[in-house]
């Protein structure tokens, strides 16, 4: 009895640790990389990632408008947003259904304006993801976006994916409904003002080609959702990809596998051993190991749990597909 209450402190003290972390990053304004983007190929790209990963049993559906208007925002953020409408969307639909995703321009007028007191007046992009799901009750729909409220038990998240994605959607000037039919489905509504300017395109941007590889890459993630992203995005390109779920998991993938492991992608805030501990430890077993580090803290708060050795890598949350896959790329090409 008592090894089982001290087991039950633990996991609810790791728990704890977990959606802390998270609430952090979901309270602190992070400084916005906007560019002028087309929220289409955004999702195209996206979608090339995690199509698989949302199960046979779901059917995806992509009806983008080709003359859709370009919006300013941080391509990382908008991807988080996505995954996380998707996520919701394939938990809401357990028997398998159909997932909707479409883009529309929108002009909102000041009546509109007048009974949505979030809104401003002007052209928008729409984003709406829809599903063919279980649908949710009124009461549920008027705190879906509050934090640490969820429908899906405690082992199953901390509730905070779609507070995340409010305010994600609020920091960019936007705002984001629900519409809701138990039996139907919901429908989640992102509205981004638009602007009246051309999308920055790759080749505008001057952005070398994405290369793959077929190295092997251990990725210690706890947050499961960024996980699953970093796994889809390496293997999507040709990458081995070995995942734990804290510090200690990780350990035990590097023992088991210390042989074919060419880089370790870890966070540097994890329950039962951080970031740091398990860094120091397989360096004492091999000092030349490739590290990078993802990190949702920025400056003074990284600080308090880690100390970077010179030509550590560190990579900050939110990032996007090519950012995430050009350094990767660059630390292995490295030469030791």
């Amino acid at each position: 009895p008592l090894y089982s209450s001290l087991q039950q402190i633990r996991h609810f003290v790791e728990r704890g640790t977990r959606i802390t972390r998270q609430l952090l990053t979901f309270s602190r304004r992070q400084p916005l990389e906007a560019r002028d983007i087309d929220l289409n190929t955004v999702i195209a790209d996206l979608l090339k990632l995690i199509g698989k990963t949302l199960g046979e049993h779901v059917e995806i559906r992509f009806v983008p408008d080709p003359a859709l208007k370009t919006v300013s925002a941080d391509v990382g953020q908008m991807e988080q947003v996505l995954m996380n409408l998707c996520l919701n969307a394939r938990d809401a639909m357990p028997q398998g259904g159909t997932l909707f995703i479409e883009t529309q321009n929108v002009f909102l007028d000041e009546d509109y304006c007048r009974y949505h007191p979030q809104a401003q007046p002007g052209p928008y992009v729409l984003l709406m993801v829809t599903d063919t799901g279980i649908g949710m009750e009124r009461e549920v729909q008027e705190r879906i976006f509050e934090p640490f409220f969820s429908t899906k038990g405690p082992e199953r998240g901390t509730g905070l994916g779609l507070a995340m994605v409010h305010g994600i959607v609020t920091q960019h000037r936007g705002f984001i409904t629900v519409y809701s039919e138990v039996g139907y489905g919901t429908t989640f509504k992102v509205y981004l003002p638009a602007v009246e300017r051309k999308a920055v395109t790759t080749e505008t941007q001057a952005v070398p080609q994405v290369q793959g590889g077929s190295e092997t890459i251990l990725v210690v993630e706890d947050d499961p959702q960024l996980r699953l992203l970093m796994q889809m995005m390496l293997e999507a390109y040709g990458y081995t990809v070995l995942v734990a779920g804290n510090g200690e998991e990780g350990w035990a993938q590097f023992r088991q596998n210390a042989s074919t492991i060419a880089l370790i992608i870890s966070d540097v805030v994890m329950p039962r051993m951080s970031g740091q501990e398990l860094y120091e430890q397989i360096r004492r077993q091999n000092h030349q190991i490739r590290f990078l580090f993802v990190s949702g803290y920025t400056g003074e708060a990284l600080q308090q749990h880690f100390v970077l050795d010179a030509g550590t890598d560190l990579l900050y949350k939110p990032f996007s597909s090519p950012a995430f896959l050009h350094k990767v790329r660059e630390i292995l090409d490295r030469s030791l």
